[in-house]
Parts: structure tokens; C-alpha cells; sequence
């Protein structure tokens, strides 16, 4: 009887060990220790590397382009243009500020301002022509190099008539007197995108009615 006893509680002792080893739970591992600065952790051959997915910005829309040009203006003095270009810095894709000598007026002359280069004033004068005016020269030298002059009057009304010929035309013709020079004039030259209104922009920037400008004047 004693030896059956022995046998059985073997069992059970066996059956209890086989029972716990299979329900106990599973062992967590240890942390891995911090390593020095500057240093990196070894990996194992067959250890899966960590992939590092790079970040996808967002895309950033381009700036309308600049579809009307014109001058603002005139200024007595560069800080009331660079006052007015303050007021209406939001709305403009491309702006500058030039200066033009004031002129006790003998006469008048119309032009239309020095482009980027000489080949873009060509271009322009190339235009004109082919609108039927004549009379038209491109200086190329001097202040107003790479500008197209397009006659010179005596009376303001001659020259304004030849202006609202041009203008008509679709040309950034302006008007400029000619004599003796005086204190300058500041213009703000601006470049606004399609869809904006120049007159709103001209009365915000404090100035008269805004003269169109040829946009390679900008460039």
C-alpha cells in the first residue's frame, strides 16, 4: 500500500509541474541598457532592419504670375513711395521704386520706359511698327537706354493726343516733360496678378489714376 501511494502521489506531483510549465506566463524580457553617446547598437544578420519611412510634405502652390503691370504715383519724396508700396505689399507680385528728375516743362515728350534689355525694347518697338505708328525711336544710351522714344511736343494737348493714340493701342506709352530739372519724382512700378483691381490698389497706395507699364520693365 505505502508503495502504491508513492507512485500515485508521483504522478500527481508530475501532472501538477507539466500543468504549471505549460500555463505559466511568458518571461519578459530584459531591457536592453542605455549605450554611450555616439554610439551604435549591433545588429543581428538576420535581424530585421528598421525602416524609416521619410515624411511627404505637403505641396506648396506656386504664386499667381504677374498678368498686369503699372505706376503708381507721382511721390514727393521716396518715403511717402515706399509708404504707399507698405500699404499695398499684399497685393503685389513684383514691385520697385524709380525715381524721375521733376522738369520746369519747355515741352513734352512721350515714351515708354527702358525695358529689361535690348532685345525685349526691340520687341516692343517691333509692335509698334506693326500698329501702323512711326516715329518711334529705341534709345540706347543714357538714363533711359533700352526705353523707346515716341515723339516730342510743345504743347501738353499734341503730346497727350499721341499718349491716348498709344494707350489705345494697347502700349505703356507715358508722358514726360522736358526742360530744366528740379527736384525728382518717386513712381512705384507694379506687377499684380490677374483677377486684381489696379484702380483700388492706386486709390490704397494714395495715388492718381495708375499708368500701364510694359511688365519686362519689371524683370
Amino acid at each position: 500500500m505505502l508503495i502504491r501511494a508513492l507512485i500515485v502521489l508521483l504522478v500527481v506531483l508530475n501532472l501538477g509541474t507539466a500543468a504549471w510549465w505549460l500555463t505559466r506566463p511568458a518571461p519578459v524580457p530584459a531591457p536592453e541598457p542605455d549605450l554611450p553617446a555616439g554610439v551604435a547598437r549591433l545588429q543581428l544578420v538576420d535581424e530585421p532592419a528598421q525602416v524609416t519611412t521619410p515624411s511627404v510634405s505637403a505641396p506648396v502652390a506656386s504664386p499667381a504670375p504677374v498678368a498686369l503691370c503699372f505706376s503708381l504715383g507721382p511721390y514727393t519724396s521716396e518715403t511717402a513711395a515706399t509708404r504707399a508700396q507698405a500699404a499695398v505689399a499684399g497685393q503685389l507680385r513684383q514691385a520697385r521704386l524709380r525715381e524721375v528728375p521733376r522738369i520746369s516743362a519747355s515741352g513734352y515728350q512721350v515714351v515708354i520706359p527702358p525695358a529689361a534689355s535690348l532685345e525685349d525694347a526691340q520687341a516692343v518697338a517691333a509692335r509698334i511698327g506693326a500698329a501702323g505708328f512711326d516715329d518711334f525711336l529705341v534709345v540706347r544710351q543714357g538714363e533711359q537706354a533700352n526705353g523707346i522714344a515716341l515723339g516730342r511736343y510743345r504743347s501738353r494737348e499734341a503730346a497727350e493726343r499721341r499718349l491716348a493714340q498709344l494707350q489705345a493701342a494697347g502700349f505703356a506709352a507715358q508722358l514726360q516733360p522736358v526742360g530744366r530739372a528740379g527736384p525728382g519724382l518717386w513712381w512705384l512700378d507694379a506687377g499684380v496678378a490677374d483677377g486684381i483691381d489696379a484702380v483700388a490698389i492706386a486709390r490704397a497706395a494714395s495715388s492718381s489714376a495708375p499708368q500701364p507699364l510694359e511688365c519686362t520693365a519689371l524683370r
